[in-house]
């Protein structure tokens, strides 16, 4: 318990210093800890893929997120328009299957890997789910939570009512990128604690109830209702969401369903590792597991944030 104390100490300050760099010094601050987040995760991810007999190469899953880092920054600093940015992104997935594909071809390992894993295939076959493991992998966890990278520059795309946000947004849409699924999976917690009930998903979280899971999402929206108050209380915030045009029904729908979407992420998570035969993603976070075990929820939740306030934005 005082490991994943402290260590949730140390999340918070990390963030908290990050939010003051992007707010005071640049944006492309929060872009490395995204990059760090993505690359962690995705070495979790490969190996969990890996152990649930989803075969994937983990030096190309691995490599992803620093592709789709560089593709993003340039994109985003080259000021090219968000189809092109996500095109490439795709462009990227399919380009990198194939060379996983033809990497596993050519390699002369492929067949003691065929005869270590005890299949009875082809070469060719085998090279090919293959390819389509690293796929998987560079959707889950790399292109989603790289995504979030849209979230950090989002002042910086070339939607044409942007301008009237002032310039804010992007603070914005990243606390509700952390907020939520803190605020759903603490809540969720105690509520499931104090109430109990029927289980939720006892075959992926034995310990997940369905009060749990309602309780989260509440008291996620009324927590976030007092942070828009208290954002538009301040000079710095007030016309971002009264002259842009984010009034705070809007702000709580995108919360209550981005509450929905942080528990969906967080027992997608579950699902994997119950295929893995595994308790937790890694080891890297005393006390809470892996990287994949603290952002499964953000994974789902950056990509959703994206398109909800895309929206938002272009209504």
């Amino acid at each position: 318990m005082k490991k994943r104390v402290l260590t949730s100490v140390g999340i918070v300050i990390t963030l908290i210093l990050f939010f003051v760099l992007k707010t005071v010094v640049s944006d492309y601050f929060f872009d490395i800890l995204i990059l760090g987040m993505g690359v962690f995760a995705s070495i979790e991810a490969s190996k969990i893929f890996s152990k649930a007999g989803v075969f994937n190469n983990l030096i190309l899953s691995t490599s992803f997120p620093f592709l789709l880092f560089i593709a993003n920054l340039l994109g985003i600093y080259y000021s090219l328009a968000i189809w092109i940015i996500i095109l490439i992104n795709i462009s990227l997935i399919i380009f990198m299957g194939l060379i996983s594909f033809l990497w596993s071809l050519i390699s002369k390992r492929t067949v003691d890997e065929i005869r270590i894993r005890g299949l009875n295939c082809k070469k060719a076959k085998f090279s090919l789910l293959k390819s389509c493991g690293n796929i998987a992998c560079f959707v889950y966890p790399s292109l989603f939570i790289m995504s979030m990278m849209f979230l950090n520059h989002f002042d910086s795309l070339d939607f044409e009512n942007i301008q009237s946000f002032n310039g804010n947004l992007s603070i914005i849409i990243l606390l509700l990128a952390f907020l939520i699924p803190i605020f759903t999976d603490t809540f969720a917690m105690l509520t499931g604690m104090l109430i109990g009930g029927k289980k939720l998903c006892p075959k992926l979280s034995p310990k997940k109830t369905i009060s749990g899971a309602v309780g989260g999402t509440l008291w996620c929206v009324l927590f976030l209702a007092c942070i828009y108050l208290i954002l538009n209380a301040t000079d710095m915030f007030y016309d971002t969401f009264i002259s842009g045009g984010l009034p705070i029904w809007v702000f709580l729908l995108v919360g209550f369903f981005g509450s929905v979407v942080a528990q969906a992420g967080d027992l997608f998570e579950s699902f994997l590792k119950r295929k893995a035969n595994l308790k937790d993603s890694g080891r890297i976070l005393p006390g809470h597991g892996g990287m994949l075990d603290r952002i499964d929820s953000y994974i789902f939740v950056a990509p959703y944030l994206f398109l909800a306030f895309v929206l938002v934005v272009l209504i």
